[in-house]
């Protein structure tokens, strides 16, 4: 699938699991409002507090496949056992109206989103060192010692790739790196609220 030229500007967040993604995405969507979050989804469970439709969309195996099947999707891959995709409608229509968003996926799919929408820019976030990626991740108390172990093993091969990407920036100190996200984002605002 590929975007027309879109008039909004798309912001991909990506790292490896336990990187920080999500606390990042927070504190950037509390200072700008007006960005638009795309809501992703997935065959996993939720986790405590999180709610269909808000964190992510939770789909069954099979209703997933077959949105897959009908590329209603911008990207998808499968992660830890379970699949994960951007629905491509609503970030569409909010490029097409002008509209910033913002998108918090993984690795894979942030590099399929290269292929079909070359402007968006990407930012993949660092962690401090693989002992502290693997603190993080235990920390959460979701995931079961085999899946810690296969997260591991994905950060470290996704590590490796972060020169693919626009902008690497390390989340060692919290402040720090939404202050460097900020960076990376303030000019898209400028430009697409531009006449």
């Amino acid at each position: 699938m590929k975007f027309a030229q879109p008039a909004g500007g798309l912001l991909v967040l990506t790292g490896p699991s336990g990187v920080g993604k999500g606390t990042i995405l927070q504190a950037i969507l509390a200072r700008y409002p007006q960005v638009w979050l795309s809501v992703s989804a997935t065959t996993r469970g939720p986790r405590p507090g999180e709610r269909h439709g808000e964190n992510y969309f939770f789909l069954d195996r099979k209703t997933f496949m077959d949105q897959v099947d009908r590329g209603q999707f911008l990207e998808w891959a499968q992660f830890a056992g379970h699949a994960y995709g951007t629905p491509s409608g609503p970030i569409q229509s909010r490029l097409q109206a002008g509209q910033t968003v913002l998108l918090e996926i993984e690795v894979e799919g942030a590099r399929q989103v290269r292929h079909c929408l070359p402007t968006a820019v990407q930012v993949f976030l660092y962690p401090p060192s693989l002992a502290v990626l693997e603190q993080r991740i235990r920390a959460r108390g979701s995931d079961s010692e085999v899946s810690i172990t296969r997260r591991i093993a994905r950060a470290k091969e996704e590590m490796a790739r972060a020169s693919e990407f626009d902008h690497v920036i390390l989340n060692g100190d919290l402040n720090q790196a939404i202050a460097d996200v900020e960076a990376v984002l303030q000019p898209m605002l400028r430009t697409v609220s531009s006449p």
